[in-house]
């Protein structure tokens, strides 16, 4: 890089906060959402409800556009770019679909995880204390959980010997790395057999259960990336008999046996705090990333007796949701 292109990019980089502050004259500020889902999706009624709580209101001191990318990685980089020519201050970004591509189009408008499951992993931050560049927010941890994930498992199952995981493919969606790995480790030390199946769609499912339950799998952990077909995932679980966990009360509600996960709705309501703190001039790089201090847990009783599960009440007391 040129000593002037360099100057070009710091001088940007220390500039945009004192705009975030000084808007012309008549100008709202302006923020993208990039959504890593198909409408309607409840991140715009949570993000919205932590907008109101602090005094934002449509038009009248704030101005928001919403992309949904249909949880299409093209769809995210064409929104972001897009995001990028309409001169948005700040981005919210949603799930790690989302990030990556906000991440690669600028790295000087502010960028919110609203969340992100694995930001360090993935390299999206230095630190949670200080996440350095032009994005912080909030850290789902879902790729931090796997052995509360497996304990739980394991009292479900008294008798649980392998587990698998259903995760995407390293160019379908990066975060399935760490996301199984967190998992192996899990299993690995619980003295558990371990099946990773990796795929790069929906077109592979049928053959992705048909293999794990050829493996002797018991219980299957999915990514969310594989939410929108719960309904194929819900009928193969059933099909196979496998203990079906997701990270999403939803799934579980639809038919799933059990999820784990920090409460979503919160999340996206908390991203707004951020949007706040940065037009009002706060730096994303001074800003710590927060994490969930607890995670949901919610069990389908129709579910487990249909495995023939007998679920302890000492577990049950435990749980959060019991849906019968």
């Amino acid at each position: 890089m040129r000593r002037r292109e360099f100057i070009a990019v710091v001088g940007a980089a220390a500039a945009w906060p004192l705009a975030a502050r000084a808007q012309k004259p008549g100008k709202l500020p302006y923020i993208g959402v990039l959504v890593s889902a198909s409408p309607p999706h409840p991140f715009a009624d949570a993000f919205w409800r932590g907008l109101h709580a602090l005094g934002y209101s449509e038009g009248q001191n704030i101005k928001v556009e919403f992309r949904y990318t249909d949880g299409r990685s093209d769809r995210a980089e064409e929104f972001a770019e897009e995001l990028i020519r309409l001169s948005v201050d700040v981005i919210v970004a949603h799930y790690a679909a989302t990030v990556s591509p906000a991440m690669a189009a600028t790295r000087t408008i502010p960028i919110v995880m609203a969340p992100h499951g694995a930001p360090l992993q993935l390299g999206a931050i230095e630190s949670l204390a200080r996440p350095g560049g032009n994005v912080t927010g909030l850290s789902q941890m879902d790729a931090e959980i796997g052995g509360k994930r497996v304990q739980l498992l394991r009292e479900l199952i008294p008798n649980l010997g392998r587990i698998a995981v259903l995760a995407t493919t390293p160019t379908t969606a990066p975060y399935g790395g760490p996301f199984v790995e967190d998992l192996r480790v899990a299993a690995t030390r619980a003295g558990l057999g371990f099946e990773p199946i990796l795929i790069g769609g929906s077109s592979e499912i049928r053959s992705a259960f048909a293999a794990l339950a050829k493996a002797g799998a018991q219980a299957v952990v999915v990514q969310a990336f594989f939410d929108p077909h719960r309904a194929l995932l819900i009928e193969l679980a059933a099909k196979y008999r496998l203990a079906y966990m997701s990270i999403s009360r939803e799934v579980t509600a639809a038919g799933g046996l059990v999820s784990m996960g920090a409460d979503l709705p919160e999340l996206y309501e908390r991203a707004a705090f951020y949007v706040d703190k940065i037009l009002k001039g706060a730096k994303p790089a001074d800003l710590p990333v927060e994490q969930p201090t607890k995670f949901h847990v919610a069990i389908n009783m129709k579910t487990a007796r249909a495995l023939g599960l007998t679920i302890s009440p000492t577990l049950l007391a435990q749980t959060d949701e019991v849906i019968e």
